[in-house]
């Protein structure tokens, strides 16, 4: 389409309601917010490489933690997963459009904002948040610099964000299904979103609360997490988590979802166990609701709460290991194919599996004594959400950008990125195990020099890793800007393989067609 003027061009992309114009809007942000949120990594890196202070101060290292965090959750994460629900969503259901595509437009418009909000903090008079990515009172609430009040403005935007996008896609997928697509007849990713959306709309409103509570104590005279005025910091941690464990699962079973559709393409085989796939994401998700204490083992609760979140969490290991197995036997006697897409899917099931193992070394109340508040915690999540969340995210990009492009992505640069971000991520994380089981604490900017080599190779495989995502961003343009035609051939004979088969023509009266009744 041609525009009179750059002011058109602008407008069409602004008010746009149209699924994929608004999937795209939300992958662009979250591929900006990489790189900053990288390029924060980064600096937390280069201090770390050796003991002493090497060119930042204590407490600009702990803003860096802060935004690194903050950023990586809410502006990479969640909105890369929703850009990929908006694109996807309604082409695999067969549905001309999401069900709200207005309030979707302003659910991404808002985003936006509340980043360059968060960001802006760096710029304001005294120190951006400062109290890490948790935000505990009392050190954001009686301790925490004036930009904490934008800082709340701007969690309360994105919660806004999540939850609008959240309400879209259960209406889409409930009400704007093709004619004969039961429930059971949807594709993996579609089930993994629709169960992430009832979880966001379950705790997006907590972690409302937590941060209006955070106001109130600050600038209202009241003491939820004050405890000279008969508060409770403990609560703040109960709200948080209870948050923040289901927050965990909305981050990764869109990812489960991404891989249970590429792995049985590049098997060429259907997926195994179709029905215990979908109930081992809705038991995860039930599940999530119960172990959020077990961040809380060394905070002075009970033992029987102990036990409790222990054994809740041990059994969260069950249906994750029932996904694991369906994976593994899909691919076991498949006609496999490692085209750029499906090395990241194995990336994700080996290395995801992993940091699943670790948080189970991390479920258990005496080890956790041990291993809390040290770089084991640190190696454990990053493993989830690294090689987890962010590998997902890039196999379904690598997956979809030649539906979405009609050109085929550079599959040499493709391998390259997939190999060089395997090694990074393993040479920054794995040595991590080591430091925070010989007893480094993680947030500290400064180390004892036992603690040198370990961090050494982390910060090399760091550099590794962010700057191998230069690749992707050239590959990525270089596929929007033109290319070999995109094909079937690579994925010929590939049982329900969306890119190649069109969706289902939508009946734009939404009303049963008389064949149907």
């Amino acid at each position: 389409m041609e525009y009179a003027n750059p002011w058109q061009r602008i407008m069409r992309w602004v008010t746009t309601t149209n699924h994929k114009d608004i999937g795209t809007l939300y992958l662009m942000l979250s591929l900006v917010m990489l790189f900053i949120g990288g390029g924060m990594a980064l600096i937390i890196r280069g201090e770390l490489f050796m003991p002493g202070q090497q060119f930042i101060d204590p407490s600009f290292y702990n803003q860096m933690i802060t935004l690194h965090g903050l950023i990586m959750v809410f502006g990479v994460i969640m909105p890369a997963f929703v850009g990929l629900a908006n694109w996807q969503i309604p082409m695999m259901i067969g549905a001309p459009d999401m069900a709200l595509p207005r309030m979707n437009n302003w659910s991404f418009w808002i985003l936006p904002f509340a980043f360059t909000i968060l960001i802006s903090t760096l710029f304001m008079n005294g120190p951006a948040p400062n109290f890490g990515w948790t935000f505990y009172a009392p050190l954001s609430t009686t301790y925490g610099p004036p930009s904490t009040d934008f800082f709340i403005f701007a969690v309360h935007l994105m919660g806004l964000s999540s939850i609008m996008g959240a309400i879209n896609i259960i209406a889409t997928i409930l009400n704007l299904r093709a004619p004969g697509m039961r429930m059971m007849k949807l594709p993996i990713f579609v089930w993994s979103w629709l169960i992430t959306a009832f979880l966001l709309i379950a705790v997006m409103p907590v972690l409302a609360g937590a941060v209006t509570m955070m106001l109130t104590d600050r600038h209202f005279g009241t003491s939820f997490f004050n405890a000279a005025g008969g508060g409770d910091p403990l609560l703040f941690q109960h709200i948080f988590w209870f948050f923040g464990h289901p927050e965990v699962y909305i981050m990764i079973l869109p990812a489960f979802g991404v891989v249970s559709q590429i792995i049985p393409t590049f098997s060429r085989k259907k997926l195994f166990g179709y029905g215990s796939m979908v109930a081992a994401i809705a038991v995860i998700a039930f599940l999530s609701f119960l172990v959020w204490a077990h961040h809380m083992f060394v905070s002075g609760i009970s033992l029987g709460a102990e036990l409790f979140f222990m054994y809740s969490t041990m059994l969260i290991a069950v249906p994750t290991g029932v996904k694991v197995f369906n994976w593994v036997t899909t691919m076991f006697r498949g006609s496999l194919s490692f085209e750029t897409p499906m090395l990241f899917a194995v990336g994700f099931v080996v290395l995801f599996t992993i940091g699943g193992l670790s948080g189970l070394m991390l479920s258990i109340v005496p080890a956790d004594f041990q291993y809390h508040d040290t770089y084991f915690v640190v190696a454990h999540f990053h493993y989830v959400l690294v090689p987890g969340a962010l590998f997902g995210i890039l196999a379904g990009v690598y997956f979809w950008i030649p539906k979405w492009t009609g050109h085929m992505y550079n599959e040499a640069m493709g391998k390259w990125h997939f190999w060089l971000s395997v090694i990074g991520v393993n040479v920054t994380f794995f040595p991590m195990h080591f430091l925070g089981l010989a007893g480094m604490p993680r947030r500290v900017p400064d180390y004892a020099l036992q603690f040198t080599d370990f961090n050494m190779v982390a910060t090399v495989g760091a550099v590794i890793f962010g700057f191998s995502q230069l690749l992707f961003l050239v590959n990525i343009i270089k596929t929007i800007r033109g290319g070999k035609p995109a094909t079937d051939e690579v994925w010929e004979g590939a049982e329900g393989l969306e890119w190649t088969i069109p969706s289902p023509a939508p009946y734009h009266t939404f009303q049963t067609p008389p064949e149907v009744r």
